[in-house]
């Protein structure tokens, strides 16, 4: 599985792209035909007001299917928890509605 990670208006230190690597390196488990997940981290410029810092994650699948996840907050490790929280239920309502649909056409 190929794992991308970048930031735009900021740098991304190697704390948090060793934490995001850890989270999102146990997606395949839910849907396992994801091929490639990318980060973004997007810290906004301005002030320290809520809603600071942004995290994108977009995992991609066989068959040109692509799962697109944002939040939005001020602590990056939150944001990448909450995240990662969202795409996991993407993923299993996606192969629940592919087994579902499976098991119906076999019977």
């Amino acid at each position: 599985m190929l794992f991308k990670i970048s930031g735009k208006h900021t740098e991304v230190p190697e704390s948090v792209k060793s934490y995001a690597e850890e989270k999102t390196a146990k997606l395949p488990k839910f849907y396992d035909v994801i091929n490639q997940i990318e980060v973004v981290v997007d810290g906004k410029d301005g002030s320290k007001e809520a809603g600071n810092i942004a995290v994108e994650i977009i995992a991609r699948a066989e068959r040109k299917k692509i799962f697109v996840v944002k939040e939005i907050g001020n602590d990056v490790y939150a944001c990448i928890d909450l995240a990662t929280h969202k795409l996991e239920q993407q993923l299993r309502k996606t192969k629940t509605k592919e087994r579902d649909i499976k098991k119906h056409r076999t019977s």
